[in-house]
C-alpha cells in the first residue's frame, strides 16, 4: 500500500489526507463502491458530531462537490453527512481495507498520531481509568493485528474486551495514558470530553 503515498501530485492524496482517512476507515468512515464504478468516501454523523464533520469536510474538500448537510435518518435521528467524488485513489484505499465480509486489516497497516486520533474520536471511548475502541466490526483476527500494531508503534497495550456478544479493545490504564499524550493535541473540543 506504500505505493498510495506520492505527497501531494495530482491523483493523490496529502499525507493529512491519508491519515484521516485511514483514521475514519479504522472507525466509523465508510468507502462505498457500486459495480465498477470508483470508491467514494462516506462520512456520516450524528448532527452533534458537525464540528468533527466539518472539519473533516476542510480536510477533503478538493474531492467533494457538494458541502455537508443535516438528513433526517431512522425515527428522530438526524445526521450530517458528505460524500467525496467516486475516485480511483480511493478505490485503491477501497481494496485495501475491504473483502467481501467486510472491513479488514491489513498486515502493512502503519498509524500515527493522527491516525490513531482520528480513530480515537471516530470509535473510542472512556471508561474510568481506561479506553476503549470499538472494533466490533473487526474480527478477532484483525483486532489482536490492532492490538500488535498499537503496541508497536506507540507503546500502547491493549487487550480484546468482551462487549456483549462482541469484543473490542480495551486499553489499559497505564496505555490510556500514553494515548493520551500522543493524541491530546489533535482532539477537537467537542470531543474533549473522551480525554476527561
Amino acid at each position: 500500500m506504500n505505493d498510495i503515498l506520492r505527497g501531494n501530485t495530482v491523483g493523490s492524496l496529502t499525507q493529512t489526507q491519508h491519515a484521516v482517512l485511514v483514521g475514519c476507515l479504522l472507525g466509523d468512515g465508510a468507502l462505498r463502491r457500486q459495480g465498477n464504478r470508483q470508491a467514494l468516501l462516506e462520512i456520516n454523523h450524528a448532527i452533534s458530531q458537525k464540528e468533527y464533520v466539518d472539519w473533516q469536510y476542510e480536510v477533503f474538500r478538493d474531492l467533494v462537490i457538494t458541502p455537508p448537510k443535516p438528513r433526517l435518518g431512522n425515527g428522530s435521528r438526524v445526521a450530517y453527512r458528505f460524500t467525496t467524488r467516486s475516485l480511483s485513489i480511493l478505490s485503491n484505499y477501497h481494496q485495501w481495507f475491504y473483502a467481501p465480509q467486510g472491513k479488514i486489516i491489513s498486515d502493512d497497516l502503519k498509524i500515527g498520531s493522527l491516525e490513531l486520533a482520528v480513530w480515537y474520536m471516530d470509535d473510542g471511548s472512556k471508561s474510568r481509568s481506561s479506553c476503549y475502541f470499538n472494533t466490533q466490526q473487526f474480527s478477532t483476527d484483525d483486532q489482536q493485528r490492532l492490538i500488535g500494531l498499537l503496541w508497536r508503534t506507540f507503546g500502547i497495550e491493549g487487550r480484546l474486551n468482551r462487549d456483549k456478544k462482541y469484543q473490542r479493545i480495551r486499553i489499559t490504564t497505564s496505555g490510556t495514558v500514553k494515548l493520551y499524550n500522543i493524541i491530546g493535541d489533535y482532539i477537537l473540543p467537542c470531543f474533549r470530553y473522551k480525554l476527561a
